[in-house]
Protein backbone atom coordinates (compact mmCIF):
# COMPACT_ATOMS: atom_id res chain seq x y z
CA UNK A 1 0.00 0.00 0.00
CA UNK A 2 1.21 3.60 -0.32
CA UNK A 3 1.66 5.51 2.63
CA UNK A 4 0.66 9.24 1.62
CA UNK A 5 2.71 11.99 3.59
CA UNK A 6 0.91 14.53 5.82
CA UNK A 7 0.06 17.71 3.97
CA UNK A 8 -0.23 21.60 4.89
CA UNK A 9 -3.96 21.36 5.74
CA UNK A 10 -6.79 19.05 5.60
CA UNK A 11 -9.57 20.46 3.82
CA UNK A 12 -13.52 19.46 3.19
CA UNK A 13 -15.85 19.42 0.04
CA UNK A 14 -18.90 20.24 1.92
CA UNK A 15 -19.60 23.43 0.45
CA UNK A 16 -19.26 22.12 -2.98
CA UNK A 17 -21.96 19.47 -2.23
CA UNK A 18 -19.41 16.61 -2.34
CA UNK A 19 -20.29 14.83 0.61
CA UNK A 20 -18.38 11.95 3.20
CA UNK A 21 -15.56 12.07 0.47
CA UNK A 22 -11.86 10.17 1.42
CA UNK A 23 -10.07 13.68 0.20
CA UNK A 24 -6.35 13.54 -0.87
CA UNK A 25 -5.47 16.64 -0.43
CA UNK A 26 -2.23 18.23 -2.60
CA UNK A 27 -0.35 14.69 -2.86
CA UNK A 28 3.09 14.91 -4.40
CA UNK A 29 3.62 13.31 -7.79
CA UNK A 30 5.42 10.62 -6.98
CA UNK A 31 2.85 9.61 -4.81
CA UNK A 32 -0.23 10.11 -7.33
CA UNK A 33 1.97 7.96 -9.67
CA UNK A 34 2.65 5.30 -7.10
CA UNK A 35 -1.70 5.73 -6.41
CA UNK A 36 -2.17 5.22 -10.31
CA UNK A 37 0.33 2.73 -10.55
CA UNK A 38 -1.54 0.69 -7.29
CA UNK A 39 -4.99 1.11 -8.45
CA UNK A 40 -3.84 -0.24 -11.97
CA UNK A 41 -4.90 3.00 -13.94
CA UNK A 42 -1.24 3.83 -15.36
CA UNK A 43 2.48 1.94 -15.54
CA UNK A 44 6.07 3.29 -14.89
CA UNK A 45 7.60 3.27 -18.13
CA UNK A 46 11.71 2.70 -18.32
CA UNK A 47 12.62 6.44 -18.11
CA UNK A 48 10.53 7.00 -15.48
CA UNK A 49 7.41 8.11 -16.07
CA UNK A 50 3.68 7.41 -15.67
CA UNK A 51 1.87 5.99 -19.10
CA UNK A 52 -1.95 6.42 -18.71
CA UNK A 53 -4.68 5.26 -21.20
CA UNK A 54 -7.18 8.15 -21.51
CA UNK A 55 -9.95 5.91 -22.54
CA UNK A 56 -12.59 6.29 -24.81
CA UNK A 57 -11.43 9.49 -25.57
CA UNK A 58 -7.93 10.44 -26.95
CA UNK A 59 -8.53 14.53 -27.93
CA UNK A 60 -10.89 16.91 -26.95
CA UNK A 61 -13.86 16.94 -28.05
CA UNK A 62 -15.01 20.65 -29.15
CA UNK A 63 -18.62 19.49 -30.32
CA UNK A 64 -19.34 19.14 -26.17
CA UNK A 65 -17.50 22.08 -24.64
CA UNK A 66 -20.30 24.37 -23.09
CA UNK A 67 -20.52 28.01 -21.77
CA UNK A 68 -23.60 28.70 -19.69
CA UNK A 69 -25.71 31.84 -20.88
CA UNK A 70 -26.40 34.23 -18.54
CA UNK A 71 -25.68 38.03 -17.17
CA UNK A 72 -21.92 37.97 -17.96
CA UNK A 73 -21.79 36.13 -21.18
CA UNK A 74 -24.97 36.56 -22.95
CA UNK A 75 -23.69 39.87 -25.05
CA UNK A 76 -20.12 39.06 -25.10
CA UNK A 77 -19.33 35.84 -26.24
CA UNK A 78 -19.43 34.38 -29.80
CA UNK A 79 -22.29 32.17 -29.46
CA UNK A 80 -22.00 29.31 -32.46
CA UNK A 81 -20.63 26.31 -33.04
CA UNK A 82 -17.68 26.74 -31.12
CA UNK A 83 -19.24 28.65 -27.96
CA UNK A 84 -22.41 26.13 -27.77
CA UNK A 85 -24.73 28.16 -25.09
CA UNK A 86 -26.02 26.07 -21.56
CA UNK A 87 -28.53 26.97 -19.27
CA UNK A 88 -27.50 28.23 -16.15
CA UNK A 89 -30.51 25.91 -14.14
CA UNK A 90 -29.29 22.75 -16.43
CA UNK A 91 -25.61 23.54 -15.06
CA UNK A 92 -27.08 23.56 -11.91
CA UNK A 93 -28.75 19.99 -11.94
CA UNK A 94 -26.34 18.59 -13.95
CA UNK A 95 -23.48 20.20 -11.30
CA UNK A 96 -25.46 17.90 -8.21
CA UNK A 97 -25.33 15.21 -10.33
CA UNK A 98 -21.82 15.25 -10.65
CA UNK A 99 -21.04 15.86 -6.53
CA UNK A 100 -23.73 13.18 -5.59
CA UNK A 101 -21.25 11.10 -8.16
CA UNK A 102 -18.27 12.14 -5.89
CA UNK A 103 -19.56 11.87 -2.83
CA UNK A 104 -18.65 8.50 -0.57
CA UNK A 105 -15.42 8.32 -2.74
CA UNK A 106 -11.69 9.13 -2.67
CA UNK A 107 -10.76 12.28 -4.41
CA UNK A 108 -7.80 14.04 -5.03
CA UNK A 109 -8.05 18.01 -4.54
CA UNK A 110 -4.78 20.13 -5.66
CA UNK A 111 -4.72 24.30 -5.15
CA UNK A 112 -2.78 25.88 -7.95
CA UNK A 113 -2.59 29.09 -9.99
CA UNK A 114 -2.53 30.24 -13.79
CA UNK A 115 -0.52 33.27 -14.82
CA UNK A 116 3.29 33.50 -14.13
CA UNK A 117 2.77 37.33 -13.76
CA UNK A 118 1.06 38.15 -10.33
CA UNK A 119 -0.54 41.14 -11.48
CA UNK A 120 -3.34 38.38 -12.99
CA UNK A 121 -2.96 35.51 -11.09
CA UNK A 122 -6.08 33.07 -11.02
CA UNK A 123 -6.26 30.75 -7.92
CA UNK A 124 -7.57 27.44 -8.74
CA UNK A 125 -9.10 24.50 -7.02
CA UNK A 126 -8.92 21.48 -8.65
CA UNK A 127 -10.81 18.44 -7.93
CA UNK A 128 -10.21 15.15 -9.26
CA UNK A 129 -11.70 11.43 -9.78
CA UNK A 130 -8.68 9.97 -11.01
CA UNK A 131 -5.15 10.43 -9.17
CA UNK A 132 -3.55 10.90 -12.47
CA UNK A 133 -5.38 13.52 -13.71
CA UNK A 134 -4.69 15.20 -10.11
CA UNK A 135 -0.83 14.99 -11.32
CA UNK A 136 -2.23 16.09 -14.27
CA UNK A 137 -2.68 19.36 -12.64
CA UNK A 138 0.33 19.12 -10.85
CA UNK A 139 2.31 19.14 -13.90
CA UNK A 140 0.12 21.93 -16.23
CA UNK A 141 -0.94 24.24 -13.53
CA UNK A 142 1.71 26.55 -11.41
CA UNK A 143 2.23 25.71 -7.92
CA UNK A 144 2.09 27.82 -4.86
CA UNK A 145 4.51 27.26 -2.07
CA UNK A 146 4.00 25.71 1.61
CA UNK A 147 3.25 29.68 2.61
CA UNK A 148 1.05 30.48 0.09
CA UNK A 149 -0.98 27.13 0.71
CA UNK A 150 -1.57 28.83 4.16
CA UNK A 151 -3.96 31.18 3.01
CA UNK A 152 -5.21 29.91 -0.41
CA UNK A 153 -8.43 30.92 -1.83
CA UNK A 154 -9.88 29.33 -4.67
CA UNK A 155 -11.58 31.72 -7.25
CA UNK A 156 -12.10 29.15 -9.94
CA UNK A 157 -12.66 25.29 -9.25
CA UNK A 158 -12.31 22.45 -11.35
CA UNK A 159 -14.59 19.66 -11.02
CA UNK A 160 -13.43 16.43 -13.16
CA UNK A 161 -15.42 12.99 -13.10
CA UNK A 162 -14.20 11.12 -15.78
CA UNK A 163 -15.97 8.36 -14.80
CA UNK A 164 -19.65 10.14 -14.74
CA UNK A 165 -21.73 9.85 -17.99
CA UNK A 166 -24.42 12.53 -18.65
CA UNK A 167 -27.67 10.91 -20.11
CA UNK A 168 -28.12 13.58 -22.89
CA UNK A 169 -32.07 13.69 -22.57
CA UNK A 170 -31.95 14.26 -18.84
CA UNK A 171 -29.08 16.43 -18.62
CA UNK A 172 -29.46 18.52 -22.20
CA UNK A 173 -25.58 17.63 -23.48
CA UNK A 174 -25.15 16.00 -27.19
CA UNK A 175 -23.79 12.72 -25.82
CA UNK A 176 -22.14 11.31 -22.32
CA UNK A 177 -18.92 13.64 -22.02
CA UNK A 178 -19.32 17.13 -21.60
CA UNK A 179 -16.83 20.26 -20.34
CA UNK A 180 -18.95 23.14 -19.40
CA UNK A 181 -17.47 26.86 -17.89
CA UNK A 182 -20.06 28.69 -15.80
CA UNK A 183 -18.74 32.36 -15.10
CA UNK A 184 -20.78 33.24 -12.71
CA UNK A 185 -20.27 30.38 -10.19
CA UNK A 186 -16.85 29.77 -11.46
CA UNK A 187 -16.72 26.44 -12.49
CA UNK A 188 -15.00 24.18 -14.87
CA UNK A 189 -17.04 20.91 -14.76
CA UNK A 190 -15.72 17.83 -16.66
CA UNK A 191 -17.60 14.37 -17.17
CA UNK A 192 -17.40 11.21 -18.55
CA UNK A 193 -14.07 11.62 -20.81
CA UNK A 194 -10.22 11.14 -19.22
CA UNK A 195 -8.55 12.95 -21.76
CA UNK A 196 -6.63 15.60 -19.62
CA UNK A 197 -6.32 18.63 -21.82
CA UNK A 198 -9.99 19.14 -21.15
CA UNK A 199 -8.37 20.48 -17.79
CA UNK A 200 -5.98 22.42 -19.38
CA UNK A 201 -8.01 23.54 -21.89
CA UNK A 202 -10.67 24.62 -19.67
CA UNK A 203 -9.08 27.20 -17.95
CA UNK A 204 -7.43 28.30 -20.84
CA UNK A 205 -10.96 29.02 -22.50
CA UNK A 206 -12.09 31.37 -18.96
CA UNK A 207 -8.97 32.97 -19.68
CA UNK A 208 -9.29 34.04 -23.05
CA UNK A 209 -12.83 35.66 -21.30
CA UNK A 210 -11.68 36.73 -18.47
CA UNK A 211 -8.26 38.61 -19.64
CA UNK A 212 -9.69 40.97 -22.59
CA UNK A 213 -12.76 41.79 -20.95
CA UNK A 214 -12.01 42.68 -17.48
CA UNK A 215 -7.91 42.45 -17.52
CA UNK A 216 -7.21 44.32 -20.55
CA UNK A 217 -4.37 41.52 -21.39
CA UNK A 218 -4.66 39.71 -24.76
CA UNK A 219 -4.43 35.93 -24.17
CA UNK A 220 -2.72 33.90 -27.14
CA UNK A 221 -2.43 30.47 -27.93
CA UNK A 222 1.26 30.29 -28.57
CA UNK A 223 4.62 29.23 -27.18
CA UNK A 224 7.57 31.87 -26.23
CA UNK A 225 10.74 32.11 -25.60
CA UNK A 226 13.57 35.16 -24.97
CA UNK A 227 17.22 35.94 -25.77
CA UNK A 228 20.06 36.37 -23.86
CA UNK A 229 19.22 40.41 -25.08
CA UNK A 230 16.01 40.07 -23.29
CA UNK A 231 14.09 40.01 -26.86
CA UNK A 232 10.91 37.81 -26.56
CA UNK A 233 9.55 35.75 -29.66
CA UNK A 234 6.65 34.09 -29.57
CA UNK A 235 5.24 31.15 -31.52
CA UNK A 236 1.58 30.93 -32.87
CA UNK A 237 0.60 27.67 -34.26
CA UNK A 238 -1.81 25.06 -34.65
CA UNK A 239 -1.35 21.15 -33.40
CA UNK A 240 1.62 19.37 -35.36
CA UNK A 241 2.92 22.89 -36.41
CA UNK A 242 6.08 22.94 -34.49
CA UNK A 243 5.04 25.45 -32.03
CA UNK A 244 6.88 23.64 -28.85
CA UNK A 245 9.86 22.23 -31.23
CA UNK A 246 10.60 25.69 -32.68
CA UNK A 247 10.54 27.57 -29.22
CA UNK A 248 12.43 24.68 -26.75
CA UNK A 249 15.91 25.91 -28.17
CA UNK A 250 19.01 25.62 -26.17
CA UNK A 251 20.12 29.08 -26.97
CA UNK A 252 17.10 30.66 -25.48
CA UNK A 253 15.05 30.38 -22.63
CA UNK A 254 11.75 28.57 -22.78
CA UNK A 255 9.40 31.52 -21.25
CA UNK A 256 6.04 28.34 -22.11
CA UNK A 257 5.05 25.72 -25.30
CA UNK A 258 1.59 27.10 -25.31
CA UNK A 259 -0.36 29.84 -23.23
CA UNK A 260 0.51 33.20 -22.56
CA UNK A 261 -0.80 36.85 -22.21
CA UNK A 262 0.40 40.02 -23.52
CA UNK A 263 0.14 42.90 -21.08
CA UNK A 264 -0.78 46.77 -21.61
CA UNK A 265 2.84 46.80 -19.72
CA UNK A 266 3.96 44.99 -22.73
CA UNK A 267 5.08 41.78 -20.95
CA UNK A 268 4.87 38.28 -21.73
CA UNK A 269 3.52 35.60 -19.16
CA UNK A 270 2.97 31.96 -19.22
CA UNK A 271 -0.50 30.86 -18.55
CA UNK A 272 1.10 27.55 -17.38
CA UNK A 273 3.59 25.82 -15.04
CA UNK A 274 4.23 23.13 -17.72
CA UNK A 275 4.19 21.68 -21.38
CA UNK A 276 2.00 19.40 -22.83
CA UNK A 277 4.14 18.04 -25.71
CA UNK A 278 2.72 16.05 -28.78
CA UNK A 279 5.27 12.73 -29.03
CA UNK A 280 4.27 11.61 -32.17
CA UNK A 281 7.88 9.94 -33.66
CA UNK A 282 9.41 11.60 -31.24
CA UNK A 283 13.08 11.45 -31.24
CA UNK A 284 16.17 12.48 -28.81
CA UNK A 285 18.33 13.16 -31.97
CA UNK A 286 15.91 15.97 -33.42
CA UNK A 287 14.06 17.26 -30.09
CA UNK A 288 16.25 16.65 -27.37
CA UNK A 289 14.95 18.67 -24.61
CA UNK A 290 11.58 17.42 -24.92
CA UNK A 291 13.27 13.83 -25.30
CA UNK A 292 15.31 13.78 -21.86
CA UNK A 293 12.09 16.04 -20.26
CA UNK A 294 9.81 12.35 -20.10
CA UNK A 295 11.13 11.09 -17.18
CA UNK A 296 9.78 10.33 -13.27
CA UNK A 297 7.47 13.05 -13.12
CA UNK A 298 6.04 12.82 -16.46
CA UNK A 299 2.53 11.41 -17.52
CA UNK A 300 2.31 9.84 -21.35
CA UNK A 301 -1.11 9.26 -22.60
CA UNK A 302 -2.18 6.48 -25.40
CA UNK A 303 1.39 5.62 -25.90
CA UNK A 304 2.45 2.16 -26.73
CA UNK A 305 5.10 0.58 -24.67
CA UNK A 306 6.80 -2.73 -25.42
CA UNK A 307 7.58 -5.44 -22.36
CA UNK A 308 10.84 -3.63 -21.21
CA UNK A 309 8.61 -0.56 -20.83
CA UNK A 310 10.13 1.19 -23.62
CA UNK A 311 8.03 3.63 -25.56
CA UNK A 312 7.37 3.30 -29.44
CA UNK A 313 7.15 6.86 -29.93
CA UNK A 314 6.02 6.10 -33.94
CA UNK A 315 3.47 3.58 -32.90
CA UNK A 316 -0.41 5.61 -33.39
CA UNK A 317 -2.51 2.55 -32.67
CA UNK A 318 -3.99 3.70 -29.78
CA UNK A 319 -4.44 7.17 -31.65
CA UNK A 320 -2.35 9.87 -33.50
CA UNK A 321 -2.22 12.46 -30.90
CA UNK A 322 -0.01 11.01 -28.31
CA UNK A 323 1.04 13.08 -25.41
CA UNK A 324 3.27 13.97 -22.70
CA UNK A 325 2.76 16.42 -20.12
CA UNK A 326 5.74 17.74 -17.64
CA UNK A 327 6.38 20.21 -15.29
CA UNK A 328 8.53 23.23 -17.05
CA UNK A 329 11.78 22.48 -14.59
CA UNK A 330 12.10 19.12 -16.68
CA UNK A 331 13.47 21.27 -19.13
CA UNK A 332 16.97 22.56 -18.67
CA UNK A 333 17.16 26.49 -19.87
CA UNK A 334 13.67 28.13 -18.81
CA UNK A 335 12.70 31.85 -17.38
CA UNK A 336 12.18 32.21 -14.09
CA UNK A 337 9.70 33.68 -13.61
CA UNK A 338 7.94 32.90 -16.53
CA UNK A 339 7.65 36.39 -18.01
CA UNK A 340 9.56 37.80 -20.81
CA UNK A 341 9.38 41.78 -21.66
CA UNK A 342 9.91 43.64 -25.10
CA UNK A 343 8.39 41.11 -27.78
CA UNK A 344 10.29 41.97 -31.56
CA UNK A 345 9.55 38.83 -33.24
CA UNK A 346 6.15 37.20 -33.71
CA UNK A 347 5.67 33.75 -36.20
CA UNK A 348 2.67 32.34 -37.45
CA UNK A 349 3.51 28.40 -37.81
CA UNK A 350 1.51 26.81 -40.79
CA UNK A 351 2.11 23.47 -42.14
CA UNK A 352 1.01 23.65 -45.30
CA UNK A 353 0.54 20.99 -47.40
CA UNK A 354 -0.39 22.45 -50.21
CA UNK A 355 3.40 23.21 -50.53
CA UNK A 356 2.71 26.86 -51.52
CA UNK A 357 3.25 28.97 -49.09
CA UNK A 358 6.87 30.41 -48.68
CA UNK A 359 8.75 29.05 -46.16
CA UNK A 360 9.35 32.12 -44.21
CA UNK A 361 7.94 35.39 -45.22
CA UNK A 362 7.14 38.85 -43.77
CA UNK A 363 3.90 40.22 -43.22
CA UNK A 364 2.70 44.13 -43.02
CA UNK A 365 0.39 44.48 -39.96
CA UNK A 366 -2.58 44.30 -41.85
CA UNK A 367 -1.51 41.35 -43.05
CA UNK A 368 -0.57 39.92 -39.84
CA UNK A 369 -4.21 40.11 -38.33
CA UNK A 370 -5.45 39.12 -41.47
CA UNK A 371 -3.70 35.74 -40.98
CA UNK A 372 -4.08 35.82 -36.98
CA UNK A 373 -7.89 35.75 -37.75
CA UNK A 374 -7.56 32.99 -40.27
CA UNK A 375 -5.77 30.40 -38.61
CA UNK A 376 -4.67 28.27 -41.32
CA UNK A 377 -2.53 24.83 -41.14
CA UNK A 378 -3.89 21.95 -43.79
CA UNK A 379 -4.80 18.31 -43.21
CA UNK A 380 -2.49 15.73 -44.53
CA UNK A 381 -4.24 13.61 -47.17
CA UNK A 382 -4.09 9.70 -46.25
CA UNK A 383 -5.45 10.10 -42.59
CA UNK A 384 -8.81 9.63 -43.65
CA UNK A 385 -10.75 7.28 -46.01
CA UNK A 386 -11.51 8.80 -49.76
CA UNK A 387 -8.89 12.30 -49.09
CA UNK A 388 -6.71 12.33 -51.74
CA UNK A 389 -5.69 15.32 -51.33
CA UNK A 390 -4.67 17.91 -48.98
CA UNK A 391 -7.58 19.78 -46.70
CA UNK A 392 -7.42 22.98 -45.87
CA UNK A 393 -8.01 23.68 -42.07
CA UNK A 394 -8.44 27.01 -40.46
CA UNK A 395 -9.44 28.02 -36.57
CA UNK A 396 -9.38 31.56 -35.82
CA UNK A 397 -6.49 33.17 -33.33
CA UNK A 398 -4.46 29.78 -33.98
CA UNK A 399 -7.11 28.03 -31.35
CA UNK A 400 -10.57 28.90 -32.17
CA UNK A 401 -11.83 26.27 -29.86
CA UNK A 402 -11.27 28.19 -27.06
CA UNK A 403 -11.65 31.74 -28.07
CA UNK A 404 -15.31 33.12 -26.21
CA UNK A 405 -15.20 36.36 -27.83
CA UNK A 406 -15.21 37.26 -31.48
CA UNK A 407 -11.84 36.74 -33.05
CA UNK A 408 -11.31 39.93 -34.43
CA UNK A 409 -11.76 41.52 -30.91
CA UNK A 410 -8.31 39.36 -29.96
CA UNK A 411 -6.97 40.10 -34.01
CA UNK A 412 -7.83 43.75 -33.26
CA UNK A 413 -6.30 44.13 -29.87
CA UNK A 414 -2.90 42.37 -31.76
CA UNK A 415 -2.74 44.79 -34.33
CA UNK A 416 -2.97 47.28 -31.49
CA UNK A 417 0.25 45.76 -29.47
CA UNK A 418 2.21 44.80 -32.67
CA UNK A 419 2.06 48.52 -33.56
CA UNK A 420 2.87 50.02 -30.53
CA UNK A 421 5.59 48.05 -29.77
CA UNK A 422 7.08 47.87 -33.16
CA UNK A 423 6.89 44.13 -33.28
CA UNK A 424 8.15 42.12 -36.51
CA UNK A 425 5.53 39.40 -38.08
CA UNK A 426 6.48 36.29 -39.70
CA UNK A 427 4.53 33.35 -41.44
CA UNK A 428 6.43 30.33 -41.42
CA UNK A 429 5.79 27.47 -43.03
CA UNK A 430 6.75 24.01 -41.49
CA UNK A 431 4.86 22.16 -44.36
CA UNK A 432 5.74 20.55 -47.85
CA UNK A 433 8.03 21.89 -50.70
CA UNK A 434 8.41 20.99 -53.99
CA UNK A 435 4.78 19.80 -54.27
CA UNK A 436 1.63 19.13 -52.39
CA UNK A 437 1.29 16.38 -49.57
CA UNK A 438 2.25 12.90 -51.58
CA UNK A 439 4.78 14.58 -54.14
CA UNK A 440 6.70 17.49 -52.32
CA UNK A 441 8.63 16.53 -49.07
CA UNK A 442 8.30 18.57 -45.42
CA UNK A 443 10.61 21.06 -45.01
CA UNK A 444 13.60 20.33 -43.40
CA UNK A 445 13.42 21.11 -39.53
CA UNK A 446 17.21 22.40 -40.05
CA UNK A 447 15.96 24.75 -42.58
CA UNK A 448 13.37 26.30 -40.51
CA UNK A 449 15.19 26.87 -37.50
CA UNK A 450 18.10 28.10 -39.90
CA UNK A 451 15.63 30.92 -40.84
CA UNK A 452 14.38 31.60 -37.34
CA UNK A 453 17.58 32.03 -35.90
CA UNK A 454 18.60 34.46 -38.94
CA UNK A 455 14.79 36.40 -37.91
CA UNK A 456 16.27 36.58 -33.77
CA UNK A 457 20.14 37.25 -35.50
CA UNK A 458 18.52 40.18 -37.30
CA UNK A 459 20.06 38.48 -40.65
CA UNK A 460 17.11 38.83 -42.69
CA UNK A 461 17.79 42.88 -43.43
CA UNK A 462 15.28 45.37 -43.50
CA UNK A 463 12.03 44.95 -45.66
CA UNK A 464 13.40 46.18 -48.87
CA UNK A 465 12.72 45.34 -52.51
CA UNK A 466 17.01 44.22 -52.74
CA UNK A 467 16.29 41.68 -49.76
CA UNK A 468 13.09 40.95 -50.67
CA UNK A 469 10.55 39.60 -53.46
CA UNK A 470 6.60 40.06 -53.21
CA UNK A 471 4.69 36.84 -53.54
CA UNK A 472 2.48 37.63 -56.67
CA UNK A 473 -0.34 35.54 -55.49
CA UNK A 474 -0.09 35.76 -51.65
CA UNK A 475 1.21 39.64 -51.93
CA UNK A 476 3.68 38.62 -48.67
CA UNK A 477 7.39 39.46 -48.76
CA UNK A 478 9.37 36.08 -48.83
CA UNK A 479 13.47 36.70 -48.38
CA UNK A 480 16.20 36.20 -51.45
CA UNK A 481 18.65 34.94 -49.36
CA UNK A 482 18.90 33.21 -46.03
CA UNK A 483 22.30 32.48 -44.25
CA UNK A 484 22.25 28.11 -43.97
CA UNK A 485 19.01 28.02 -46.47
CA UNK A 486 19.57 26.92 -49.83
CA UNK A 487 18.33 29.84 -52.13
CA UNK A 488 15.90 27.95 -54.32
CA UNK A 489 14.13 26.59 -51.42
CA UNK A 490 12.91 29.98 -50.17
CA UNK A 491 11.07 30.17 -53.35
CA UNK A 492 8.20 27.97 -53.62
CA UNK A 493 7.32 28.03 -57.12
CA UNK A 494 11.30 27.25 -57.87
CA UNK A 495 11.06 23.99 -55.85
CA UNK A 496 7.98 23.29 -57.98
CA UNK A 497 8.85 21.53 -61.57
CA UNK A 498 5.87 22.47 -62.92
CA UNK A 499 4.34 26.22 -62.82
CA UNK A 500 1.50 25.68 -64.01
CA UNK A 501 0.74 23.08 -61.19
CA UNK A 502 2.24 25.64 -58.47
CA UNK A 503 0.02 28.37 -59.66
CA UNK A 504 -3.42 26.21 -59.88
CA UNK A 505 -2.88 25.00 -55.98
CA UNK A 506 -1.26 28.41 -55.15
CA UNK A 507 -4.89 30.21 -56.34
CA UNK A 508 -6.67 27.06 -54.95
CA UNK A 509 -6.07 27.94 -51.80
CA UNK A 510 -5.89 31.81 -51.37
CA UNK A 511 -9.98 30.85 -52.39
CA UNK A 512 -10.17 28.84 -49.53
CA UNK A 513 -8.81 31.51 -47.47
CA UNK A 514 -11.28 34.01 -48.69
CA UNK A 515 -13.46 31.41 -48.49
CA UNK A 516 -13.39 31.31 -44.71
CA UNK A 517 -12.70 34.88 -44.00
CA UNK A 518 -16.22 35.52 -45.83
CA UNK A 519 -17.57 35.00 -42.24
CA UNK A 520 -15.37 37.32 -40.48
CA UNK A 521 -15.60 40.43 -43.01
CA UNK A 522 -18.86 42.01 -41.66
CA UNK A 523 -16.81 42.49 -37.76
CA UNK A 524 -13.21 42.97 -39.22
CA UNK A 525 -11.57 46.75 -40.02
CA UNK A 526 -10.84 47.46 -43.98
CA UNK A 527 -7.54 47.59 -42.89
CA UNK A 528 -8.07 43.74 -41.62
CA UNK A 529 -9.67 42.98 -45.02
CA UNK A 530 -7.20 44.19 -47.06
CA UNK A 531 -4.56 41.75 -45.31
CA UNK A 532 -5.66 38.44 -47.37
CA UNK A 533 -4.08 37.19 -50.50
CA UNK A 534 -4.35 38.65 -53.47
CA UNK A 535 -7.83 38.27 -55.77
CA UNK A 536 -6.46 36.91 -58.82
CA UNK A 537 -7.72 33.87 -60.60
CA UNK A 538 -6.08 31.64 -62.75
Amino acid sequence: MVNHTSTTKSISLDKYGIKNAKVNYQLSPNELQDITVEKDQGVNTSSGALAVNTGEFTGRSPQDRFIVKDDITKDRVWWGNINIPFESDKFQKLYDKVVDYLSEKEVFVRDSYACADDNYRLNIRVINEYPWSNMFAYNMFLRPTEDELQDFEPEWTIVNAPGFMANPEEDCTRQHNFAILDFTRKIALIGGTGYTGEIKKGIFSALNFILPVFKETLPMHCSANVGKDGDTAIFFGLSGTGKTTLSTDPKRSLIGDDEHGWTKENTIFNFEGGCYAKVINLSQEQEPEIYDAIKKGAILENVVLDDQGDVDFSDTSITQNTRVSYPIFHIDNIRKPSIGKNPKNIFFLTADAFGVLPPISKLTPSQAAYHFISGYTAKVAGTEAGVVEPVPSFSACFGAPFMPLHPAKYAEMLSKKMKASGVNVWLVNTGWTGGPYGVGTRMKLKYTRAMINAVLDGELGLYTYDDYHIHSVFGVAQPRSCPGVPAEVLSPRSTWNDDEAYYKTAFKLTNAFRENFKKFEADASEEIRRGGPQRYAF
